[in-house]
C-alpha cells in the first residue's frame, strides 16, 4: 500500500507521523512511503534519512494526500481538508467530540478515519493514547512550574520549596496515565501532591505504588471545594475515551483559587475539564482568567517533539502494518480493538460518543464496514 506522511502544520507542531525507523519497517513489509519534504527536519529526522530507508520525498502536502492511506500526528487542519478524497484511510489523533467542523469535513469527504485515541487493546486500555499521555503528564508539571513564576503572572511558588519554606501544593484531577505521570514528576520536584479519582480501585493502586508520598482522595464535589482553593497548581487529567471531557472544575472553583495559581488542563484536546479553559497554542500557551494562570495547549507533547515522535511510532507501527498489510476492512475485522478506533467511515459516524456529542446518527462499525 502507498502510505503518505505529511508535514504537520498545526502551530509549532514538530512531531511527524512516522520515524525513519518506522518507514524502514513499513518498506520491509512491501509498502511504498511518500514523505513530505522537511516533515521531520526540526527534530533531526532529515529528508536524507527517510530517503536512505527507501521513502520518496515529495515537495507538497497535495502529493502526500494522493496516497490511499495517510499517517500523521494531529487532526487535519483547514487547509488539509480539500486534499482528502473519498475512501482515503486517515490514521491519526482526531478528538472529534469537541470539534464539529472537523467531523463535518471528514463526513462530507467520506474519509475513513481511525483515531489513535480510541483504539483499544485486549485489556480495554488505550495503547496509542498511552505514550502521549505519559509525555503530557510529565510536561504538565514542567509547564505548571513555569506558569507559577512571577514573569508569567504566577504566584511565585517553587514547587519543591526550600528548607524552612513549605512545598507547593499540586492537585491532580484524574488518576489515569496523565495523572500518574504528573504525580511522578511533581513528587520528583518535592511538591505536596494530592490526586483525585472516582475509582477506588485506581486510588488503591496509586497508594500501593507511591505510598505515603502521595495523598489520594475520592473525586467528588466536596473534595474539589476543599482542595482547589489551597492548590498552587491544578492538573486536569480527566478522560472519557472519545467523548468531550466533563467540566468538573467549575468557574466558582477557579474564582476561589489563590491569585496566581495555575491550571494545566491536559483534557483540552477533548474540550477541557475546567469551565474557564479554552484552547491555546505553543506560540501563546498561557492566559489569565479569574486571576488564575491557565495553560491549555491542545498539542502539549509537541513541546518535546522528538521524544514524542519516537514513542508514538513505537506504539502505532504494529497497527499501521495491520492496516497496510490487509487493507482497513480486513484489518478491522481481524482486530476488534483497532476497530474501536474507527470514528467515521464514508459519511457515517461509527463511534457512539462522537455521534451522541455532536448529534449524528450512530452507525455501528460492523454495519458501516459491510456497506463500504
Amino acid at each position: 500500500m502507498k502510505i503518505g506522511v505529511p508535514k504537520e502544520i498545526k502551530d509549532r507542531e514538530y512531531r511527524v507521523g512516522v520515524t525513519p525507523a518506522g518507514v524502514q519497517a513499513l518498506m520491509a513489509a512491501g509498502h511504498e512511503l511518500v514523505v513530505e519534504t522537511q516533515a521531520g527536519a526540526a527534530i533531526g529526522f532529515t529528508d536524507e534519512m527517510y530517503q536512505a530507508v527507501g521513502a520518496r520525498i515529495v515537495p507538497t502536502a497535495a502529493e502526500v494526500y494522493k496516497s490511499p492511506m495517510v499517517m500523521k500526528v494531529k487532526e487535519p487542519q483547514s487547509s488539509e481538508f480539500p486534499l482528502m478524497h473519498e475512501g482515503q484511510l486517515l490514521f491519526t489523533y482526531l478528538h472529534l467530540a469537541p470539534d464539529p467542523e472537523q467531523t463535518r469535513q471528514l463526513l462530507e469527504r467520506k474519509v475513513v478515519a481511525i483515531a489513535y485515541e480510541t483504539v483499544t487493546d485486549e485489556r480495554g486500555a488505550l495503547p496509542l493514547l498511552v505514550p502521549m499521555s505519559e509525555v503530557a503528564g510529565r510536561i504538565a508539571i514542567q509547564a505548571g512550574a513555569f506558569g507559577l513564576q512571577m514573569i508569567n503572572g504566577g504566584r511565585g511558588v517553587l514547587l519543591g520549596g526550600v528548607p524552612g519554606v513549605a512545598r507547593g501544593k499540586v492537585v491532580i484531577v484524574g488518576g489515569g496515565i496523565v495523572g500518574t505521570e504528573a504525580a511522578k514528576m511533581a513528587m520528583g520536584l518535592g511538591a505536596d501532591v494530592t490526586i483525585l479519582d472516582t475509582s477506588l480501585t485506581r486510588l488503591r493502586q496509586l497508594d500501593d505504588l507511591f505510598g505515603p508520598n502521595l495523598k489520594t482522595r475520592f473525586s467528588e464535589a466536596h473534595a474539589l471545594d476543599e482542595l482547589l482553593p489551597q492548590a498552587d497548581l491544578v492538573v486536569g487529567s480527566v478522560l472519557l475515551p472519545g467523548a468531550a471531557a466533563p467540566k468538573l472544575i467549575k468557574r466558582r472553583h477557579v474564582q476561589q483559587m489563590q491569585r496566581g495559581a495555575v491550571i494545566v488542563d491536559v483534557a483540552i484536546d477533548q474540550g477541557g475539564c475546567a469551565e474557564t479553559s479554552r484552547p491555546t497554542s505553543h506560540s501563546s500557551p498561557m492566559y489569565i482568567e479569574e486571576d488564575v494562570v491557565h495553560y491549555c495547549v491542545t498539542n502539549m507533547p509537541g513541546a518535546c517533539a522528538r521524544t514524542s515522535t519516537m514513542a508514538l511510532t513505537n506504539a502505532t507501527l504494529p497497527y499501521a502494518l495491520q492496516l497496510a498489510n490487509h487493507g482497513y476492512q480486513e484489518a478491522l475485522r481481524r482486530n476488534s480493538g483497532l476497530k474501536n478506533g474507527l470514528n467515521v467511515c464514508k459519511g457515517q459516524v461509527t463511534y457512539r460518543a462522537v455521534a451522541d456529542g455532536l448529534g449524528y446518527d450512530y452507525v455501528p462499525a460492523d454495519d458501516a464496514l459491510s456497506q463500504a
